[in-house]
């Protein structure tokens, strides 16, 4: 009898156990190749809405619609499934947004979710960019602490020196992953020559799956 609730008692926990507090790790396909991200426990909102929006297939053939050297590449525009040439993109999303979580630095690699300009700094439902960044020097670190108020501990800093990033981005935006294979993919779709709206000249589409 014992036995067997040990064996129930192994079963609920197990049964309990969610999406949270697993490490999800995601594929964007592209044509220059995979980027592959790690999905962060610390921000549930987004990364439950990430894997479901990847399991829908939502970002299929989409566009990276927003390239800037130096600075990051961005996608998950719905409208750009079908866009011709000309069109602005950037304004699209699945119906709804997501609370903040704030938190995590905006390193070089960094996955984050876009959003436009509200008070609550909630994301867009489906937008999101990677940081490609540029170098980072111990005294913009202080410029920036100081500005924002934001204290970075000795890790961070180290990190942020040692890789590069944007840390004027830090407290503003949401960052949820980042990548841990990939980006000399994502550097080459930040080199793609771009029209004047950021917009790639010829079209990147992706395609995610979880892994």
């Amino acid at each position: 009898m014992k036995s067997l609730l040990i064996i129930l008692l192994a079963i609920m926990i197990s049964s309990c156990t969610n999406s949270k507090s697993v490490d999800q790790h995601a594929v964007i396909t592209t044509k220059y190749g995979d980027i592959e991200v790690l999905l962060y426990n610390e921000t549930p909102l987004h990364k439950e809405n990430f894997i479901k929006l990847v399991q829908e297939k939502f970002y299929d053939g989409l566009l990276f619609h927003r390239v800037v050297p130096d600075f990051v590449i961005q996608g998950g525009d719905p409208l750009s499934r079908t866009a011709q040439p000309e069109d602005f993109l950037g304004s699209g999303g699945p119906g709804y947004e997501i609370k903040a979580e704030i938190g995590s630095p905006h390193f070089r690699g960094a996955l984050a979710a876009a959003r436009n300009q509200n008070p609550e700094k909630k994301s867009s439902g489906s937008q999101f960019y990677i940081v490609t960044g540029v170098g980072v020097s111990e005294l913009q670190l202080n410029q920036w602490e100081s500005q924002r108020g934001i204290k970075y501990n000795p890790a961070q800093r180290a990190k942020y020196i040692a890789k590069g990033g944007l840390p004027s981005l830090d407290t503003d935006y949401t960052v949820f992953g980042e990548v841990v294979s990939g980006m000399d993919v994502v550097d080459k779709i930040s080199a793609a020559h771009t029209n004047p709206t950021s917009r790639p000249v010829d079209n990147i589409t992706m395609s995610i799956k979880l892994k």
